[in-house]
């Protein structure tokens, strides 16, 4: 049996190179953790499609399932799921993160 949110879900990660799942905007982050994941992203310069969990109960739930990690934001890039904001923090102070937007291909904001 398919799960229609997960359906969404996976159809909103495979139309985007990199989407963040977050609590809030990227212009106005409703946690401390969905504003330092907006940071790193901008700091790497790349363009990225954000999802605000808040405003839809049903993927905020559902993004929990579908990657079988418990906290938001997430961070996924060309379909596979990266991690939250720790794991993107200690990826961007070692240079992985920029190393995995580069391999990739993943193209620089506008």
């Amino acid at each position: 049996m398919t799960n229609p949110v997960h359906e969404r879900i996976a159809g909103i990660v495979g139309s985007n190179d990199v989407v963040l799942f977050m609590k809030g905007t990227p212009f106005f982050p409703q946690c401390g953790f969905s504003s330092t994941a907006v940071a790193i992203l901008e700091r790497l310069n790349v363009a990225f499609e954000s999802v605000d969990v808040l405003a839809d109960m049903e993927i905020r739930q559902g993004i929990k399932e579908f990657s079988d990690w418990p906290t938001i934001p997430q961070l996924y890039v060309k379909g596979e799921f990266v991690g939250g904001s720790d794991i993107m923090m200690e990826m961007f102070q070692a240079g992985e993160l920029q190393a995995l937007m580069t391999e990739t291909g993943v193209k620089p904001a506008a």
